[in-house]
């Protein structure tokens, strides 16, 4: 294999990233190649690090390390447990804590019901969420899915499989922007959406 041949396969794997295009994926791997201080070593070493250390709780899904299992959120004495905030993903996880108004536990549902994309019930961590309804005694589950078409089918799918299960189902208030997410939206907006919580 030549040189740009690995540089091309770097660049397919950075270009597996959301928001990076198949040209900036090129740059990226270009400017590895000829950096002078060493970056490809360096983000080697810190990809392996990674890889040996960082894992998604088992219980809510968020991002921890392999010493930390269940994660701080999950083991915190101090988090409401009557609550458990439903995301799609580990990262809306990091924006809900960032505006410090929400103090309950999580459940990262990692992927969200899409049959355009071939991902059904089945597919992302509901069984999990369920589990957990039944086990830990959770009064509410708030949904903090995004807006567009699928995410508010995940919800609603969720909410009729909760609808026996003698716990309050509620959403995020308006404030994030149609076909946005949770990921995607500021502190303000997340914080106004969580407070003005309704009833799904």
């Amino acid at each position: 294999m030549n040189g740009l041949e690995y540089l091309d396969r770097i660049a397919a794997v950075f270009a597996k990233l959301p928001g990076i295009g198949r040209r900036s994926a090129e740059r990226m791997a270009y400017r590895l190649a000829w950096e002078p201080n060493g970056m490809m070593r360096e983000l080697g070493e810190v990809l392996r690090e990674a890889q040996e250390n960082v894992r998604l709780c088992s219980r809510c899904g968020s991002i921890t390390t392999v010493a930390e299992m269940p994660c701080r959120l999950c083991v915190n004495p101090a988090r409401d447990n009557a609550l458990v905030c439903v995301v799609q993903d580990p990262s809306d996880i990091v924006a809900l804590e960032r505006t410090g108004a929400y103090k309950g536990r999580y459940h990262a549902l990692m992927g969200i019901i899409s049959p355009m994309h071939g991902e059904g019930p089945g597919d992302i961590r509901l069984q999990a969420l369920l589990k957990r309804v039944e086990t830990e005694g959770f009064q509410e589950v708030v949904m903090a899915l995004g807006t567009d078409v699928e995410s508010e089918a995940t919800a609603n799918y969720i909410a009729e499989l909760l609808k026996n299960k003698n716990v309050r189902i509620t959403r995020l208030a308006s404030g994030i922007p149609v076909g946005s997410g949770v990921g995607y939206s500021d502190a303000t907006t997340l914080s106004r959406a969580l407070k003005n919580r309704q009833t799904l």
